[in-house]
């Protein structure tokens, strides 16, 4: 089993070298690596070339995180493609154990993720209950927030061919929504192991520098009802949890006195509320 290791990076010559030594510290060794600059003003792309001149770089000029992952999945070469953010860093045996998980289901396994360690500031930061990771079909599960983080994935591209690769149009939620379209058609695996150490607290990170993050997960779950093919169960169940995150936008909206976002998420409400209506004729 070939591995691709993906790495899109921005601005992160500080940090992008952590990661890459993790992917390169792997008891399984991967077979590829690619780091897909966006577009960066500091010297990232300098300090690998120097440094891992058996990194492949690419580079993608049309700005986000979803662009240039996708250009990493075009130009990967293996079928099978593990993510890992810039800022985040895998265990060395992480590889190794989602290889043995699919080998071990006789290749029945095509998406497997693991646990993860959350560190803050440099310190260790506990997860509530809601981050659980979950196994097996979750699609009703995850429809509330995003419990599979990219960098715990190892993936084989054919689901990419079925289903799609992330949606560029997102900022942010990029990854719920793929996962969301993923998920609705086939079983995930886990490794309950932690495998991932994900930091928190960078200045640049996407989920720092727009507010409102269901107002993202409000638009994924619009484009999933209106051009996604779904079981009728699985449209009530992302029609419900869609309308309480309306509710939420406009309840905060109302407090801010934000007219504006509360006529266009009472337009939203009313749109999809007809849709469950109709579904439950």
């Amino acid at each position: 089993m070939k591995i691709s290791a993906i790495i899109p990076t921005f601005n992160r010559a500080h940090l992008v070298c952590n990661a890459i030594e993790s992917v390169l510290k792997q008891s399984y060794k991967v077979d590829e690596v690619i780091v897909v600059d966006n577009n960066s003003t500091d010297n990232t792309i300098k300090v690998i070339k120097e440094k891992y001149p058996e990194v492949i770089i690419l580079e993608e000029k049309i700005q986000g995180v979803s662009n240039a992952r996708n250009k990493g999945i075009l130009n990967a070469r293996n079928k099978w493609i593990a993510f890992l953010d810039s800022d985040d860093e895998w265990m060395p045996q992480k590889i190794e154990l989602q290889v043995n998980n699919v080998k071990k289901s006789k290749n029945k396994v095509f998406f497997i993720h693991t646990n993860e360690i959350w560190m803050m500031n440099d310190k260790f930061l506990n997860q509530k209950k809601k981050h659980k990771k979950l196994e097996g079909y979750i699609f009703e599960k995850s429809l509330n927030m995003c419990t599979i983080s990219p960098s715990s994935v190892l993936i084989n591209d054919e689901l990419f061919k079925k289903y799609g690769v992330f949606n560029d149009r997102l900022k942010v939620c990029e990854d719920y929504e793929l996962w969301l379209r993923i998920t609705s058609k086939v079983p995930v695996s886990l490794i309950k192991k932690p495998c991932v150490i994900k930091y928190g607290g960078h200045f640049d990170q996407l989920s720092k520098k727009y507010w409102g993050i269901d107002r993202f997960r409000v638009k994924a779950l619009e484009k999933l009802l209106l051009y996604y093919k779904l079981k009728i169960e699985q449209k009530k169940s992302m029609l419900s949890v869609l309308l309480n995150k309306i509710d939420i936008i406009i309840c905060g909206a109302k407090k801010r006195g934000n007219i504006k976002v509360v006529r266009i998420y009472n337009f939203k409400k009313k749109y999809w509320s007809n849709k469950l209506r109709l579904l439950n004729e």
